[in-house]
This record gives structure tokens, sequence and C-alpha cells, in this order.
């Protein structure tokens, strides 16, 4: 084989692995600015693997203070889809803000409760909402926090890789995801972007 053509094919043969490399990583990942969340997730406790649904902005007036994730068993379009698994699930919030106070998260984790829940579910809840609300410090960016849906098990709470906690209950979790999902949202933008409905 003349040297020539040998380089040709040693350059096409580079350039395809390179192309397929970069195509890999693309469809392994989805990234909004500095933030990446993979394409699929295992829950320790779980043999399941969960799809990344969508991901977005959360937007304080004019700020983005975190971005959201939810994972599913499979993907959805609606709440109701999502209230409708089962199975395990994630939410998954990479803070982007400089600086946000306890205070202020949890006063945002109370005021979608309130939102989205009856007096009578409220009250159901209330023990349980209190001990949520203990798990967390005042955060700042790139604090990562996880919320897991364990069947049988419970919301697994994780922030920086630490497990602050488990909350029990299916009827928390599916309250605690109408924080985002609920006919009240923290943020209709986020909603529709976990739901898959925008391509950020």
């Amino acid at each position: 084989m003349k040297t020539g053509k040998l380089i040709h094919r040693i350059c096409t043969t580079f350039f395809m692995l390179l192309s397929f490399a970069l195509f890999s990583a693309a469809t392994q990942a989805r990234q909004l600015d500095d933030v990446t969340m993979p394409d699929s997730v295992t829950l320790d406790g779980t043999d399941v693997v969960l799809q990344l649904n969508g991901m977005g902005y959360r937007t304080k007036f004019i700020f983005d203070v975190y971005v959201g994730g939810l994972y599913t068993e499979s993907k959805v379009n609606s709440r109701d889809a999502v209230q409708a698994l089962k199975g395990p699930k994630r939410v998954i919030l990479h803070m982007i803000h400089d600086e946000v106070s306890r205070e202020k998260i949890t006063g945002g984790w109370n005021d979608g409760f309130e939102a989205n829940n009856s007096d009578e579910q409220l009250e159901k809840l209330q023990a349980r909402i209190k001990v949520f609300n203990g798990y967390f410090p005042d955060l700042k960016k790139d604090d990562v926090m996880l919320f897991d849906y364990i069947p049988a098990t419970g919301t697994r709470v994780t922030i920086n890789g630490e497990v602050k906690g488990v909350v029990e209950g299916a009827d928390f979790y599916s309250a605690m995801l109408d924080i985002w999902l609920g006919e009240e949202p923290a943020d209709d933008d986020l909603k529709d972007a976990m739901l898959g409905e925008e391509d950020d």
C-alpha cells in the first residue's frame, strides 16, 4: 500500500473514531452552562436504571438559583404520568446561585407543600416536612442535592454525597414532587423542562 493511501486511511479512521467518541459523550449527558447531568443513573439500593426525563433552571426574579433534573423509569410528559410511576425516582438540584440561606430554601419547600396540598394532607405531612427541612444547611454554588424515592423505604435526601436521612411514605415523595410539578409549581418553566417539554 502506498504511503499516501496509508496516511489517508489512518486519518479517516482517526476522525471516524473521534466523531464516534464525541457523539457518545453527547448522548451520555446533558448540560446547561457548567452543570452536567448524566442521561441515566441507577440508585443505590435498587437495580432500576432511571432516565433523565428533563432538566432546567429554577429562576427567582432575574436570578438562576439552581438547575433541577428529574429521573424516571420511563419518559413521561405530565405530572400525573410521573406520579403514576411506582418505582424509584430521583430529583437532583445543582445550586448555581452564590448562596441561599437555610431559611430561604426551607421556606421555598414550605411554600410548595402548602400551595399544592389540602389542609388535611398538610396535617398528615407536617411532622415529616419538619424532619425533611431539618436536613438542609445554608447552600452555596455547586452544592448538589439528591431526592431519591426508594420503594418500601421512602425519600432519601443526600447533600454533597452525604446521606442526611430518609423520610418515610410514598405520599411524602408525591407531595414533594409537586413542589416542582404540581398545579402551583415553584417555576413554570422548570416544570415544563423537567417534564421534557422544553429543550434548553
